[in-house]
């Protein structure tokens, strides 16, 4: 079922802020999915996944790995969030922005969990900003950029 226009609300994330630091405690990782160059989904887990703002995910990317080549490549991503415990079950959709420096960089490393912090000593990590621009609940769009 699709939602209708008037039941879409406008970006807000904060709401789900301590759900999404208690994701990897709760055992419901969060995880984040990119696109191969020939198109194909590719998923990450995000133990470091933070609401930033009420417009903006975050992580802090310390792997390096080919995730960031993908969102270098296309910057379009998704990421899920189940917890069958509470039932909940949400998607965000939005662009990727990779960021080596600067005061958000920054905001993202001091937010980062200690044990994601741990395995990035030297702090060569980047964060991973998320402009989000869809909510889905279940298969309901229930917030979206106006």
């Amino acid at each position: 079922m699709q939602s209708t226009e008037s039941e879409i609300q406008a970006i807000d994330l904060t709401q789900w802020t301590e759900l999404v630091e208690r994701a990897p405690a709760d055992g419901s990782p969060c995880i984040a999915a990119s696109s191969t160059p020939d198109g194909y989904p590719d998923m990450s887990f995000k133990g470091s996944l933070m609401v930033l703002d009420q417009d903006h995910l975050a992580w802090w990317e310390w792997s390096m790995g080919e995730q960031l080549k993908q969102i270098e490549e296309s910057p379009r991503v998704s990421v899920l969030y189940r917890n069958p415990g509470t039932r909940v079950f949400l998607r965000w959709y939005g662009t990727a922005e990779l960021l080596t420096d600067g005061p958000i960089r920054e905001q993202v490393m001091a937010r980062t969990p200690q044990r994601e912090l741990d395995r990035d000593p030297d702090r060569k990590g980047i964060a991973v900003l998320v402009r989000v621009d869809m909510v889905r609940q279940g298969g309901k769009v229930i917030q979206q950029r106006l």
